[in-house]
């Protein structure tokens, strides 16, 4: 609770939007469209995804699986967080009223830290298993590869939910931000908070910076295949191309996504003076930008599924048709097979 704010919840920071400017702010149609393209271009992935899964390959199956739980996640996140936004919306922001206790601000902030972390910590999970595919395909037993990324997935979604549980138990904590519509950590001096916001920055970036490091030798890998002496019969296979384009798109749009709100969350709780007034009043700029910023994170969710839809061997080929006539490229390293055969 706040110092002078006896009469507000523990999740309520005193704000100085009034009530006009709240009803110039909502708009809970606008917030529900923005949320129904989101879900559906996650369904349309999706339902691309299952008949991509049939007859695909051990190194695709498990690829594939990587992708289906970011695009679930993507789908459940703006499911949420969406039907919280638009209601609130609908309420002209009076969260006090809404939720005295503060249980739904609690949830939300869980959720908001949970469907933010998992992409992030998705898109490393898959580029290390490209890097693995790609420099050591035969490293890894094939039969397992779909349950293990399965595993893999469960991993990163109890990581990023645990982390989320930190500010319930006492680690930081989740406050409503401006203009009213969403509660999100608090970029406060506390250390608790410091803490939080830290820890939050410093998991997302490390997941930016190791997929864009795999990735690159990953691609570095491909395009030395492909102009090595005997490029002509150790091309990679259509598939592995296709799933690093998948793969770069995805870690491409995560980094503009998703950098400038963790730059500006690490930047802010480090600022001297503090941006928070010891009452808990943020500037109104600085408001601003956080909410600015946290809507271009979220596009990350809707551009997710478009990376695979449009990235995908069937559309390429047809804005290229001399693709298709391409001779069918061969195993990555036909070399280690043809010894392993003759042995």
């Amino acid at each position: 609770m706040w110092p002078n704010g006896s009469s507000l919840g523990p999740c309520l920071r005193p704000t100085n939007i009034t009530l006009e400017e709240r009803r110039l702010i909502a708009s809970p149609w606008f917030a529900a469209s923005f949320c129904l393209v989101g879900l559906a271009s996650n369904l349309l992935a999706l339902s691309v995804l299952v008949s991509a899964r049939q007859g695909s390959s051990h190194a695709r199956s498990s690829f594939l699986t990587f992708l289906c739980g970011l695009v679930v996640t993507d789908f459940m996140g703006l499911l949420v967080t969406g039907t919280i936004v638009v209601s609130q919306h609908a309420a002209l922001f009076d969260w006090q009223v809404v939720d005295p206790g503060c249980s739904l601000c609690h949830f939300m902030g869980v959720i908001m830290v949970f469907f933010g972390l998992c992409p992030l910590l998705l898109g490393a999970a898959m580029a290390s298993e490209r890097y693995l595919g790609i420099t050591r395909p035969f490293s890894r037993p094939a039969a397992t590869s779909q349950r293990r990324a399965w595993t893999m997935v469960g991993l990163v979604w109890a990581a990023a939910l645990a982390l989320g549980l930190l500010p319930l138990l006492g680690v930081g904590r989740y406050t409503v931000q401006y203009p009213g519509s969403w509660c999100f950590l608090t970029l406060g001096t506390e250390p608790g908070d410091v803490a939080f916001g830290l820890l939050f920055t410093l998991l997302g970036s490390l997941s930016v910076g190791l997929s864009f490091l795999l990735n690159t030798i990953s691609v570095a890998t491909l395009c030395h295949v492909y102009h090595g002496q005997e490029a002509a019969q150790q091309r990679p296979r259509d598939c592995e191309v296709e799933m690093m384009a998948q793969l770069t798109g995805i870690m491409v749009v995560a980094s503009i996504c998703w950098m400038p709100l963790l730059v500006f969350i690490a930047q802010t709780v480090l600022r001297s003076p503090p941006a928070m007034s010891p009452t808990g009043q943020l500037s109104r700029a600085t408001e601003q930008q956080l909410l600015i910023y946290l809507r271009v994170a979220t596009w990350n969710q809707i551009l997710d599924p478009w990376v695979y839809i449009l990235f995908r061997r069937a559309v390429i080929r047809r804005l290229q048709p001399r693709l298709s006539t391409r001779p069918r490229s061969l195993s990555l390293q036909p070399q280690l097979t043809r010894r392993s055969t003759m042995q």
